[in-house]
């Protein structure tokens, strides 16, 4: 059971929690590096040493990559690296991005959360991201020559600068340099952080598309699709990469394969691999690099799921983040995350162009010192996938059962328990498993439902990659219940409302499931327009088609965002609710096994699109819980159960406990994510006594301010979002393992 600690009300929490971006007293410090064992020929650098320096120190492995490079495939798998872990962490996080700054404008700040919690975090760079040449705004760039490897030499350098600064408080902290052999047939230049050897960097250095949307075969995009057999390199000046190469598709997919199996991450994040294509213009919403480069990724995963064992490394969730199209959306983060976010772009874009680590390259991206806030990326993270808190349930007999995403397939979870009212009691230990049942390829997050004879069904989507150039396919799945208690039959597949053919994005959401007072079960997702589409099931176990649920009072239809939320009230009707940019829209059953309709205005304003619904507690109607934009703080309404009517006055947790993504728990017990990144859970109904005598019953601008509750933090970093029932809260760690966190009465 994780230690836990009781803090002061949340007005407190942030002073006590968090000093300068850091865990204080949640997250001990550990060493060691995946790589340090077999990190020969390293040497110490700072940031950016000078080209010529970097060169006269590679003779050794120039030789080994030139010789590994010139092996046909056969002899590549022969000589693959060996896997040789310095430690087999708890806790091992890697990170694949596209271009040096992903990590930073997309994934931070859990990158910066891993850091500083000392488990071991890596992440690899597939492309140099040396764009047009020009270390700096193109019409201010010297009209010279370009030059590409001193371009990706600064964002490396600007890379490593904003690393340091994250894990040791200075940026100058030296690195260890060294050239490694890939499974691909190439090489890769890996660091380590010497005074944090548990963080490193990886740089593949292929060549980058240098265009959003615009056709550049010689990329990426044109790899995967099969329009170049293969990509060449983009070494860096000074990298200890001594000679170029080229990758097949299949060789960049065994690269990554390789990397991972000498990593052996227990988590994996990583782009968002169908942001979808802009309705207008029909160009991508996500640069090419980002969505090619996740698909990269994700075979990759794919293929080290089923080439190795759990008994020979330990299993691993993945989590997607969006990109660009975070742009249009409310801002997640509150304005200390967003600063200390923004802080380290500056550091990155060598913004000061005080400190001179000694490189003629430069020491960051100049085309990012001009506007380091991006398009609003640093004050937002958003995850693409996997944010449902509908993933425990409770069978008939009491027993409780948890479903994640581990290694691509559905991991369950079960907990034989006391029946409901019963005084809840015990740890984590008395879960048993994870079960990883049959079939792979599924996406992070699932969701479930408790069917009306007892068994219970789980709904996700899955992802096809069947080998052919440019496959790529993804649709809902289900598996139920052979009977109740009983063991979960073989996954079926409910479609798709996209283009099933090679025009589809496969753009869609998690899906939302809910059952009504008839027994009818419905499942709701956004498509890649952003409309808001159901399928129905039959009285037969069938499913009906895809249809679309309707246009807004105004006739507009593309408009919802994010992962879509279903619940059932006390009588039976199935409500529906979608964020969009400015409010929440829902859609709702006038009486059990009528269709859904809507959709309606509820009247609340905008939200961070994460969002929680359940049955209100006094019986009528549903209480929804979401987040208050560039805040973080929590914020509920209840909306009546008819659904024709407008949202009660919000309540506001005013000083609540800032941090992204949504609410979780069960009835009582709220359960969110932190700034902090840690789990943090408080009673759902707190002493209204107490709340007067601290004056925190005033009015709002937006509603009324509601009880301040009382936090309690636990000392793990998890994955998606948290679920739980009545006894408790589950939560994955990045450590693959189920936390339970029972309720206090």
């Amino acid at each position: 059971m994780p230690v836990r600690r009781r803090l002061r009300p949340v007005s407190v929490l942030t002073t006590t929690a968090v000093v300068a971006g850091s865990f204080v007293g949640l997250l001990q410090l550990t060493s060691g590096s995946v790589f340090g064992a077999e990190s020969t020929e390293s040497r110490a650098v700072r940031p950016a040493e000078p080209a010529d320096r970097a060169d006269r120190t590679t003779d050794r492995v120039t030789d080994r990559a030139e010789q590994e490079a010139d092996k046909g495939a056969a002899a590549r798998k022969a000589a693959r690296p060996p896997v040789v872990p310095v430690r087999t962490p708890d806790v091992s996080v890697a990170q694949i991005v596209a271009h040096p700054d992903d990590d930073l404008y997309f994934m931070n700040p859990d990158t910066a959360q891993s850091i500083h919690s000392g488990r071991s975090l890596t992440t690899v760079y597939l492309t140099s991201g040396e764009a047009d040449g020009f270390n700096g705004p193109r019409a201010a760039a010297d009209r010279s020559s370009p030059d590409k490897a001193g371009f990706a030499a600064a964002r490396q350098n600007g890379i490593r600068a904003a690393y340091a600064e994250m894990a040791t408080g200075s940026r100058t902290s030296p690195w260890d340099r060294v050239s490694i052999p890939t499974v691909g047939g190439g090489a890769a230049e890996l660091d380590t952080l010497r005074a944090a050897p548990q963080v490193s960097l990886v740089w593949l250095q292929l060549r980058e598309a240098g265009a959003i949307s615009a056709d550049r075969p010689h990329s990426l995009n044109g790899l995967w699709n099969g329009r170049v057999p293969v990509l060449a390199s983009q070494r860096a000046a000074g990298t200890p990469v001594a000679t170029d190469f080229t990758y097949s598709k299949e060789q960049v997919i065994e690269a990554l394969t390789g990397l991972l199996e000498r990593l052996r991450p227990t988590f994996v994040r990583m782009q968002d691999p169908t942001p979808g294509l802009n309705p207008k213009t029909g160009k991508f919403t996500d640069h090419q690099d980002h969505l090619y480069g996740a698909r990269f990724a994700q075979a990759a995963l794919g293929r080290y799921a089923a080439r190795s064992t759990p008994s020979g490394r330990p299993y691993f969730g993945v989590q997607n983040y969006l990109g660009y199209p975070t742009s249009a959306l409310p801002h997640t983060l509150d304005p200390a995350s967003a600063e200390a976010k923004l802080r380290t772009l500056r550091t990155y874009a060598w913004s000061d162009g005080i400190n001179d680590c000694g490189d003629p390259a430069g020491c960051g991206d100049l085309k990012v010192a001009r506007r380091p806030a991006g398009s609003g990326w640093t004050q937002t993270v958003r995850y693409a996938r996997g944010t449902s808190t509908s993933w425990v349930q409770r069978d008939r007999d009491g027993g409780l059962h948890a479903f994640s995403v581990l290694d691509g397939r559905l991991a369950v979870w079960t907990k034989p328990g006391a029946k409901p009212g019963a005084k809840p009691t015990g740890t984590a230990a008395e879960w048993q498993g994870p079960v990883l049942l049959p079939g792979g390829g599924l996406d992070s997050g699932v969701t479930s439902v408790r069917l009306p004879d007892g068994r219970i069904a789980v709904f996700g989507t899955r992802t096809t990659l069947d080998g052919t150039a440019g496959s790529y396919r993804r649709e809902v799945v289900t598996t139920e219940q052979s009977a109740p208690g009983g063991s979960f039959g073989p996954w079926r597949s409910l479609g798709t409302p996209e283009r099933d053919d090679a025009r589809g994005t496969s753009d869609i959401s998690a899906p939302a499931v809910a059952v009504d007072g008839t027994g009818r079960a419905t499942v709701v997702l956004r498509d890649s327009a952003h409309r808001l589409t159901a399928s129905e099931q039959r009285p037969d176990g069938g499913w009906g088609a895809w249809r679309w649920l309707g246009a807004d009072a105004r006739g507009r239809a593309d408009f919802v965002y994010g992962d879509p939320v279903a619940t059932t009230d006390a009588a039976g009707r199935v409500h529906v609710f979608a964020g969009t940019a400015k409010t929440v829209l829902t859609w709702s059953q006038q009486r059990p096994g009528a269709p859904l309709g809507g959709p309606r205005a509820t009247g609340l304003p905008a939200t961070t699109l994460a969002l929680n619904a359940s049955p209100a507690p006094d019986g009528d109607g549903v209480r929804l819980w979401f987040r208050k934009p560039a805040s973080g703080d929590l914020r509920t309404a209840d909306l009546p159960g008819t659904g024709g009517g407008l949202a009660s006055p919000v309540t506001e947790l005013a000083g609540g406990i800032a941090g992204y993504g949504p609410v979780g728990g069960g009835p009582g017990m709220l359960a969110v994510r932190s700034r902090t990144g840690v789990l943090a859970t408080a009673p759902e109904a707190a002493d209204q006594d107490a709340a007067d005598r601290a004056g925190r019953n005033a009015a709002s601008g937006t509603g009324r301010t509601g009880v301040q509750p009382l936090w309690t933090l636990e000392n793990f970093l998890f994955s998606g979002a948290p679920g739980g029932v009545v006894d408790g809260v589950a939560a994955i760690g990045l450590d693959g393992k189920l936390h339970w966190t029972p309720a206090v009465r």
